[in-house]
């Protein structure tokens, strides 16, 4: 089965083809499609919910489902900082986004000097599926951890170096991705979803 992902990230698709093996992801631009959406739900779950149908409804005359997801970082320590905004930390009053590696040295900065037991943090990931108008699924899961006091390790993006997986006993970004794959919340979420593909 072809499944549309609502999002032009590529690290996203190679995320969701590793979950999603017996499936070809495709990105909006693989079908010559544009897409932008806006994200100021709530929660995460609408955010996703957005993305899925904006893309559906300019989708769907190809009658291929339409899979989005929306995640982010919670940190405790700071409340409302991250969360549904985690991909535009640090460029919250309309400055220009920063890189991975600076989204993680202004986080690691905010935290600096505070013990372990004020770092905990979890990521978050909801994803949403649009089968059709009245075919639609949905899960949300997590993966607790805290925040290292320094990058760890190449594996993963965005916030992985700078995360500590309470469930996989290790940095995000020591794990390799069948080990990702399994303790992240992203990973969780898709094989919630993974039924509905016959996977």
């Amino acid at each position: 089965m072809r499944i549309l992902l609502a999002s032009s990230n590529e690290h996203k698709r190679h995320e969701l083809s590793q979950l999603f093996p017996a499936h070809e992801i495709l990105l909006p631009a693989d079908l010559g499609l544009s897409f932008d959406c806006a994200e100021d739900g709530d929660t995460f779950l609408e955010n996703a919910r957005q993305k899925a149908f904006a893309l559906y409804e300019k989708a769907k005359g190809l009658g291929i489902p339409v899979i989005a997801d929306d995640s982010g970082l919670i940190v405790e320590a700071l409340p409302g900082r991250l969360g549904v905004k985690t991909a535009r930390f640090g460029a919250e009053d309309g400055g220009p986004q920063l890189s991975a590696h600076e989204k993680n040295m202004l986080l690691l900065s905010m935290l600096k000097g505070k013990p372990e037991s004020e770092r905990k943090a979890f990521f978050v990931c909801a994803i949403f599926v649009v089968v059709n108008e009245y075919n639609t699924y949905s899960a949300v899961e997590s993966t607790s951890g805290r925040i290292l006091e320094s990058e760890v390790g190449e594996h993963g993006f965005g916030y992985d170096p700078v995360f500590y997986c309470d469930e996989g006993n290790s940095p995000m970004g020591l794990l390799s991705e069948e080990e990702k794959n399994l303790y992240s919340h992203r990973g969780k979420a898709a094989r919630s979803i993974a039924k509905i593909f016959g996977n």
